[in-house]
C-alpha cells in the first residue's frame, strides 16, 4: 500500500493580518507554531522514521515541514509548483482592498482561464496545472510513505492529481481543508486504486 499524508500548514501571519496569501511570504504565528508542533506528532505517529517529505518552498509550508522533519527525520524537499495560487498585485494586500477589486468566475462558462481583474494573477488553469507538475515531482517518488506540505487552495489539486482528475474536469472542484490539517491519500496494492481515506482532519489541534 502506498500512502500520503497531505499536510496544510496552520495558522499564519497573513491569516492573522485579514491580508491576502498566495505568494506573499508570510510566516506561521506563535499560536501556527504551535499547531505545528501538534502536526508533527500527529504526522510521526502514522508513518516511519525518514519518510520523505516535500513541501511548498514558501515560509510558512517550510516551517510547518521543519517541524515534522524534527519529528520523523530527514530534510524536506521545497518544491515550489506546490504554492498556493498567486494572486499577483494582491498579494499581501488587506482583505478589503482585494474584495473590491476581485471579479468572481461566473457560475458557469468559462472558468478556467477567467481573469479576476488583478494584475499579475495566475489564472485558475495555470495554478492547477502547476500544482499538478509538482505532484508529478511526488508521485515519482518510489517510497511506500509521503508527507505533502501545502496550502488549503493548492492542497484540492494535490487530491485532484491522486485520484486522476482530468485538468479540464477542475473548474469546479473545492476541497475544504482547513489550515493545520491531514488529509490521508491511500494507494492499495491489489487494484492500485487510489482513494481519499480522510479529508482535512483537525481532532490533532483540539486540546
Amino acid at each position: 500500500m502506498r500512502e500520503i499524508l497531505l499536510v496544510t500548514h496552520p495558522e499564519a501571519t497573513h491569516h492573522a493580518e485579514g491580508r491576502v496569501g498566495g505568494w506573499h511570504d508570510s510566516e506561521l504565528t506563535p499560536r501556527g507554531l504551535a499547531h505545528a508542533d501538534r502536526i508533527a506528532s500527529a504526522v510521526a505517529a502514522r508513518v516511519p522514521a525518514g519518510t520523505p517529505i516535500l513541501t511548498s518552498d514558501l515560509r510558512r509550508t517550510r516551517q510547518t515541514a521543519d517541524a515534522i522533519a524534527a519529528r520523523v527525520g530527514g530534510r524536506p524537499v521545497a518544491v515550489p509548483e506546490l504554492r498556493e495560487k498567486s494572486y499577483g498585485e494582491g498579494e499581501g494586500r488587506p482583505d478589503a482592498w482585494f474584495r473590491e477589486r476581485f471579479v468572481p468566475p461566473p457560475a458557469s462558462g468559462e472558468r478556467m482561464h477567467h481573469d479576476e481583474g488583478l494584475a499579475g494573477a495566475e489564472t485558475k488553469a495555470e495554478w492547477v496545472a502547476r500544482v499538478y507538475r509538482g505532484m508529478d515531482v511526488a508521485l515519482a517518488d518510489p517510497a511506500p510513505h509521503l508527507v505533502v506540505v501545502t496550502h488549503g487552495g493548492s492542497g484540492t489539486f494535490v487530491i485532484a492529481r491522486w485520484i486522476g482528475m482530468p485538468l479540464t474536469a477542475l473548474d469546479v472542484v473545492a476541497f475544504r481543508l482547513p489550515a493545520g490539517s491531514i488529509t490521508h491519500l491511500v494507494e492499495d496494492d491489489l487494484f492500485h486504486n487510489r482513494a481519499v481515506a480522510t479529508l482535512g482532519e483537525t481532532a490533532h489541534l483540539v486540546d
